[in-house]
């Protein structure tokens, strides 16, 4: 503490304390914190899990209206990491809820949350738990009867390194075949494959009499308008609860944006190029008080 020749140390250096590794038991309070937020909040809203509840192919749960806000938006690729692309990119998890708030496995009964290895089987999306599905292993669902794969089976908010890798292993798989999380055909595919075909293929007898004849541009447009209907909106979705719970979001979509445009606090910030122009003493700050006199005038 001095008069060694040394330096003298400052009241830091004597209380500060080396960095330690956490323990074993540190590691698995924050895991088991972690898989109590996962299994009771949407990742991406932090609002609570709700039916319906939606499943990614690494087994992330989300709200749907939250997967429907981001789709409509642009923003489900940046929000998920770039697992959902599309509605086939998640499946609907058929959970069986235990009349307290929770969730249960249907044929043991346990309850499925935090500290408990559940997983849910694609393409019916009903949720069983780990027990459940080892011993009721097999090629349909016990619940609706549906065939699945046995890598079909998902298991849910895994922090297993095998199951993480398996799951990858399976994107990629599904993603070289062309298909979804869903076991459905990815959108854009076939139907990009039809719309060349359509292109490369020579104009209709129909098209090529009315162009000889000296038809205008404007009557071949109005012909095929006529003969091909216009798609109607949300003709894509076929369930029924999907296509309106998108209509409602589409919908506070469009009040939320009207409701910007009207602020009078937004509206403030920009100028209107209509008004007319302030003269005198407001004309400008700096020359406020001060006018100039006109060319040839009395000053």
């Amino acid at each position: 503490m001095g008069n060694d020749g040394g330096s003298i140390p400052t009241r830091r250096e004597l209380v500060k304390e080396a960095a330690k590794n956490p323990t074993t038991a540190q590691l698995k309070e924050t895991q088991q914190e972690q898989q109590l937020w996962a299994w009771t909040y949407d990742p991406i809203t932090r609002k609570r899990l709700a039916a319906p509840v939606v499943a990614d192919a690494t087994g992330r749960l989300y709200n749907k209206d939250t997967i429907l806000e981001l789709l409509v938006g642009g923003q489900a690729e940046k929000g998920t990491n770039g697992v959902v692309t599309s509605l086939r990119d998640v499946v609907e998890v058929k959970f069986e809820e235990d009349g307290e708030g929770g969730w249960k496995c249907p044929v043991t009964g346990a309850k499925l949350g935090p500290g408990t290895k559940a997983a849910y089987v694609v393409p019916c999306g009903h949720a069983f738990s780990g027990v459940a599905i080892k011993e009721v292993a097999g090629e349909r669902c016990v619940t609706c009867d549906e065939a699945y794969a046995a890598e079909d089976v998902i298991p849910i908010l895994s922090t297993a390194e095998a199951d993480i890798t398996r799951l990858a292993s399976r994107r990629q798989a599904l993603k070289e075949k062309g298909l979804t999380h869903s076991i459905k055909k990815a959108s854009g595919g076939e139907k990009s494959k039809k719309r060349k075909k359509r292109e490369a293929s020579p104009e209709t007898p129909s098209q090529a009499t009315i162009s000889e004849s000296g038809a205008p541009d404007e009557a071949i447009k109005a012909a095929n308008e006529t003969a091909q209907p216009k798609p109607v909106e949300h003709s894509r979705i076929n369930n029924a609860a999907t296509a309106t719970l998108t209509a409602k979001v589409m919908r506070e979509q469009e009040v939320a944006k009207k409701r910007r445009l009207d602020n009078k606090n937004v509206a403030s910030l920009f100028s209107n190029r209509d008004a007319e122009a302030h003269h005198g003493k407001s004309a400008d700050f700096m020359t406020r008080g001060n006018s100039v006199p006109a060319a040839g005038g009395k000053r």
